[in-house]
């Protein structure tokens, strides 16, 4: 990831876009003094902040509050589109340290217009103060609706050997008894740490987990459906398709179709999805 050795906040510009083609990287835990709206325009990144982890296919963004500790990853190619904003810029913030939400049309296309306008910009364009002073104002808008797609995090060394146990075998060999071999733990014990730790069970950590891999396969070049639900674990394309309809209020044809033209499905229009399934 060339471009991130950039020192963010010491670009004299208050506000800019940074790109980069990325290959499949793992960067660091870090933090920002500035505000980060964090979006890939091809491929899917990977967000993890203190007790939380997020996929960032390309209709899906993340709001970062300045100074929030973070790590991203890639699994496969991916096209980053980043904007740094000095808190003073954005006049009314996102709630919470990190907020994911889906990306409306027109911000997507802020997005990308974004880009002409590097860290090497001049800090004094007219043009660029106002285009990204607009920007922030819409942020609180965009981010109003956050979509919960995402893992939680281990805060105890057993606890993450079981989620990095179960995270290695989505395609179905993961068992509880597994996971709790791996922690060390009795199967009782970590089901109760998970409750406790993670907030949410074992099996709806795995399903969770195949369903948000299921996202990232279908959002990769000639990504197929059938293979996809083998690959997450599932015997059945039916079942596939009706667990992810319910998880993502669409089916996972349609999904892949969107991403691939480039197209985002706006909040509303998913919970009605949703609701018109009995969800």
């Amino acid at each position: 990831m060339p471009k991130a050795l950039v020192d963010v906040d010491a670009v004299p510009a208050s506000a800019f876009c940074l790109t980069d083609e990325l290959t499949p990287f793992a960067s660091g835990w870090h933090a920002h003094r500035r505000h980060q709206l964090l979006y890939a325009a091809r491929g899917a990144l990977h967000l993890e902040v203190a007790h939380a982890q997020w996929l960032l296919p390309p209709q899906r963004a993340a709001w970062l509050a300045g100074g929030t500790r973070h790590r991203v990853r890639a699994a496969q190619p991916a096209t980053l589109c980043t904007v740094y904003l000095e808190p003073s810029r954005v006049p009314v913030a996102p709630e919470g340290e990190c907020r994911v939400f889906v990306l409306p049309p027109l911000a997507r296309e802020m997005l990308h217009y974004s880009t002409r306008w590097g860290p090497e910009r001049a800090p004094r364009d007219a043009v660029a103060e106002s285009f990204f002073s607009a920007l922030a104002h819409l942020l609180a808008e965009w981010a109003a609706e956050p979509r919960e797609w995402r893992l939680p995090r281990a805060r105890t060394p057993e606890l993450e050997r079981a989620m990095t146990y179960t995270l290695a075998r989505l395609a179905g060999s993961a068992t509880l008894a597994g996971a709790a071999k791996a922690a060390g733990l009795s199967e009782r014990t970590l089901a109760r740490r998970f409750e406790d730790e993670a907030g949410t069970s074992w099996r709806r950590f795995l399903h969770d987990a195949r369903m948000l891999r299921a996202m990232e396969l279908l959002a990769e070049d000639g990504a197929r459906v059938t293979q996809t639900a083998y690959t997450v674990g599932f015997e059945s394309l039916a079942a596939f398709t009706h667990a992810f309809t319910d998880f993502t209020g669409e089916r996972p044809r349609d999904f892949r179709q969107r991403v691939a033209r480039g197209v985002t499905l706006p909040p509303r229009a998913a919970r009605t999805t949703r609701r018109k399934r009995g969800g």
